[in-house]
């Protein structure tokens, strides 16, 4: 397959997702092949959200429509502008999948597909419903794609690459096992935001997006604050209180009465208000129904901390504080060039 007909099957799958991206699903009959694979995407909807409680319509409809906004002509001929992907020579790259979030496999899967490798997936148990039968489209939009797409369950073996997404601990045996291989391996990252006390209403209420959505559970959610030392939170808890239906979900509101009782036990100090906890605390990852906090005297030594602790954050949420920081409410909203952990995983694949 040349290029050009990689990028041609991903817009056609672009179009594809937008019909199920919006609140109401609507289909288009336009859109190819809508006869075999329409009705069979919504019944997989319904079985991500049965097999995960975090998987709620809502939190798929978001992830959808961020994916149908991405895969457009525009979007992926920007993105690919920079590299030169001619006659690459296909080897076969494993990704190995985390699944906090709905299809948040999905930039690797892209990645090497559209740079011409064969992708070999394992994805995880708790996000497997929908990424197979998106795959099964592309490959009726794109035959050349069958036979460059493999799913697994069973130990990861025949690779010539590796991409891998776990935990802080997964990650100590996936370099293990990998080593020897061309490798990304990532691991736990957390987002911060950097308040000044100059926030605007709009500026606290979009940061509640970057907080609660997807439960919070995305490694691009915000879990730590850093404010100064004479910081008043009541705007900031004002700004929160439109997501308080959040507390009508049953895994939510079982962790918010868990780590409430846990903080309770062990007299920690901490602010709240029925759905939602703050606690001064020096982590970045904070539990859920929680964002931890630490106060700051000096930006500039701020600034020294976070570039110490690089390693440790993924997003950095500010207004004028820092040199590559994101807007409030858009760090769920990411381009197909704003690489995990800021590795250039097309780089990579076209090093292999």
């Amino acid at each position: 397959m040349q290029l050009q007909e990689r990028i041609n099957a991903f817009i056609k799958l672009g179009d594809f997702i937008r019909q199920f991206s919006n609140e109401v699903i609507q289909k288009n009959d336009k859109v190819e092949h809508n006869a075999i694979f329409f009705d069979g995407f919504k019944h997989q909807l319904k079985l991500a959200q049965e097999h995960n409680g975090w998987f709620t319509k809502e939190n798929i409809t978001f992830a959808l429509n961020s994916w149908a906004a991405a895969l457009t002509e525009n979007n992926i001929t920007q993105w690919l502008k920079p590299y030169t992907i001619n006659n690459i020579q296909p080897k076969t790259v494993a990704v190995i999948m985390a699944g906090n979030i709905p299809l948040v496999g999905f930039h690797d899967f892209l990645s090497v597909l559209i740079t011409g490798h064969n992708v070999l997936v394992k994805q995880s148990s708790n996000d497997k419903q929908l990424l197979p039968f998106l795959s099964k489209y592309l490959e009726y939009v794109a035959p050349g794609f069958k036979g460059k797409i493999i799913f697994t369950e069973e130990k990861v073996e025949g690779f010539d690459a590796v991409i891998a997404t776990g935990s802080n601990n997964t990650a100590r045996y996936f370099e293990y096992y990998f080593r020897g291989k061309p490798s990304i391996i990532r691991n736990n990252r957390n987002s911060i935001a950097i308040l000044t006390g100059n926030e605007t209403v709009e500026d606290l209420k979009n940061l509640s997006e970057d907080i609660f959505r997807y439960y919070g559970l995305g490694c691009r959610n915000v879990s730590k604050l850093f404010v100064p030392e004479d910081y008043d939170f009541n705007s900031f808890f004002e700004a929160m209180y439109h997501w308080h239906p959040i507390i009508e979900k049953a895994k939510y509101a079982n962790n918010y009465d868990y780590n409430k009782a846990v903080y309770l036990m062990n007299e920690f100090d901490i602010l709240e208000n029925g759905f939602f906890m703050i606690k001064e605390d020096k982590s970045y990852a904070s539990p859920i129904a929680t964002v931890f906090y630490e106060k700051y005297n000096n930006l500039q030594t701020l600034k020294e901390k976070l570039h110490a602790d690089k390693n440790q954050i993924q997003c950095i949420v500010s207004k004028g504080c820092f040199e590559n920081e994101i807007d409030f409410g858009e760090t769920q909203k990411p381009q197909l060039w704003d690489y995990a952990d800021s590795v250039d995983s097309v780089k990579f694949l076209l090093s292999i």
